[in-house]
C-alpha cells in the first residue's frame, strides 16, 4: 500500500492530537507547526506517551536513540520519521 506524505501527516496529526488531548486544535497543525516549546501539552511524559502511540498505530518500534528534540521539532519532522519507518 502506497501512503502519501499528506496521508502520513494526517495520521500523525490524529495521533498527536489524541495523545495530547488537543483534538479541538488539530486542524491548526500542519507540517511546519513547531511541536516542542510550542505545544504546552507536549512535556516529557507526553513525549513517552506519543512514542508509544506511534509504535502502536504504525506497527514499528522507536529506538531510544531516535527520540530527540529534532524528531519532535515539527509535525512534519515527526511525520517524515514515521513515513521512513512504517512497514
Amino acid at each position: 500500500m502506497d501512503v502519501t506524505h499528506a496521508e502520513t501527516i494526517d495520521e500523525v496529526r490524529e495521533v498527536v492530537a489524541s495523545v495530547l488531548g488537543i483534538e479541538d486544535r488539530a486542524a491548526e497543525l500542519d507540517a511546519s507547526t513547531p511541536l516542542l516549546d510550542n505545544v504546552p501539552e507536549l512535556d516529557s511524559m507526553a513525549v513517552l506517551e506519543l512514542v508509544a502511540a506511534i509504535e502502536e498505530r504504525f506497527d514499528f518500534t522507536v529506538d531510544d536513540g531516535d527520540v530527540s528534540a529534532e524528531l519532535f521539532e515539527t509535525l512534519g519532522s515527526l511525520a517524515a520519521f514515521v513515513a521512513d519507518r512504517r512497514p
